[in-house]
């Protein structure tokens, strides 16, 4: 079970790394594209970037969905606040899909400074999640 752990915090983190970095790509493709930059590297990678962290979430998804079975019937209230803060992280990947497909359309809206915050919440929502993993206060 602990190689189990092992891996889902491997795949946890390597999702973070996506989640943490793409909304800074929009934020340079913006700026270049504003500045009369080329751009084009930047849709590349944030394209490939999307493919690699969306692989690493089902990894993760899959090795959690694994772990909550294999305690199964552990349902503290902490793991209902994990899990609600997950799904937040699901809806925030898809939101940062949708930009990414806007950015390869050359659509996406400048809003510089929004991304700047966006990219922030994941953050606090990772935290919650490692306080409700680790301290366990409910």
């Amino acid at each position: 079970m602990l190689w189990l752990k092992a891996f889902h915090i491997l795949f946890v983190m390597s999702w973070m790394a996506g989640i943490f970095y793409l909304p800074r790509i929009f934020v340079h493709y913006v700026e270049g594209k504003k500045a009369g930059q080329r751009v084009d590297r930047l849709e590349i990678m944030a394209k490939k970037l999307y493919s690699f962290m969306s692989l690493m979430m089902m990894l993760a998804l899959g090795t959690g969905l694994w772990l909550w079975l294999a305690y199964w019937p552990l349902s503290m209230g902490w793991l209902h606040i994990k899990l609600t803060f997950v799904a937040f992280l699901i809806v925030y990947h898809l939101w940062c899909k949708r930009r990414m497909n806007e950015m390869q359309q050359g659509t996406i809206k400048e809003y510089m400074l929004n991304y700047r915050w966006l990219n922030e919440l994941p953050l606090l929502f990772t935290l919650v999640i490692l306080i409700m993993v680790v301290v366990k206060p409910f």
